[in-house]
């Protein structure tokens, strides 16, 4: 008997748990001057690394629990971070309301490379190509990458800032846990291939901005990149950079912990 009510206590303790730690919060994202819906709004649990999407009315569902941070974000508009509280997982639905960003219209400059028809002249008037194409895993496009910065030595290259973002990861590994599972979840990498605001990568790599393009630059990609790649390539390109340094800090030690040869 006793047995039997340790066991009623235990599962009814499980299922508190559970449903503590599983609830939905609801709520619906809106235009904050026309009050009107806003679909495709970007939902993520920073937290949890899992996101969703608003439907056309602009209402969304997303597992949370108390305590969370919601990051809600959506094109041409300012985001928002969000607290979850108890009182949001009681089935109150919350309206998120966002502002609209006010966009410069910057003037761009197009030169062009005049060219007079023979072959051999307008070979030498074309400029050079900057830039090396590369292959992102997953993507089906190609991208830039600036030249190779030259670093005379594998230990000048250890020095290079590019440490930073190991000494980051290695201190802390949740942050390239996140980072990973956003890079791997499809729902998560489909709504990060339509983000270039880099919210994400800013708040789970701790960095500004500034401090984030001087990263990728540091990892030799390309200003053009820098500008035009989406948030999931930008974690592509950062998760790659911290793979490539890793193996050449790993190289190096091992290296270090040769024995000597005393023939």
């Amino acid at each position: 008997m006793q047995k039997t009510y340790l066991f009623l206590i235990v599962f009814i303790f499980v299922s508190i748990t559970g449903y503590s730690q599983n609830q939905k919060l609801k709520g619906q994202v809106v235009h904050a001057d026309t009050k009107k819906p806003l679909s495709a709004a970007h939902i993520l649990n920073l937290n949890s690394v899992t996101g969703t999407i608003t439907n056309e009315k602009g209402v969304f569902e997303l597992t949370s629990k108390a305590n969370d941070t919601i990051l809600v974000s959506f094109l041409g508009f300012s985001s928002i971070k969000l607290k979850v509280t108890n009182d949001l997982l009681k089935g109150n639905e919350v309206v998120i309301s966002l502002i609209e960003k006010d966009e410069e219209v910057k003037e761009i400059v197009i030169k062009s490379t005049k060219l007079i028809g023979v072959l051999e002249v307008d070979v030498k008037q074309v400029p050079k190509d900057r830039f090396t194409r590369i292959h992102i895993n997953g993507l089906p496009q190609t991208y830039e990458i600036g030249r190779p910065q030259k670093i005379s030595s594998p230990i000048a290259k250890l020095l290079n800032p590019v440490d930073l973002v190991y000494n980051l990861f290695s201190k802390k590994p949740k942050q390239l846990k996140k980072l990973k599972k956003l890079k791997k979840e499809d729902d998560l990498r489909k709504m990060l291939a339509g983000k270039f605001d880099r919210e994400v990568m800013m708040e789970y790599l701790e960095m500004d901005r500034q401090e984030l393009n001087k990263l990728l630059s540091d990892c030799d990609y390309s200003e053009y990149f820098i500008k035009k790649a989406s948030d999931l390539q930008m974690i592509e390109a950062v998760l790659n950079c911290y793979e490539n340094y890793k193996a050449l800090k790993k190289g190096k030690i091992e290296i270090n912990r040769l024995p000597e040869n005393r023939n």
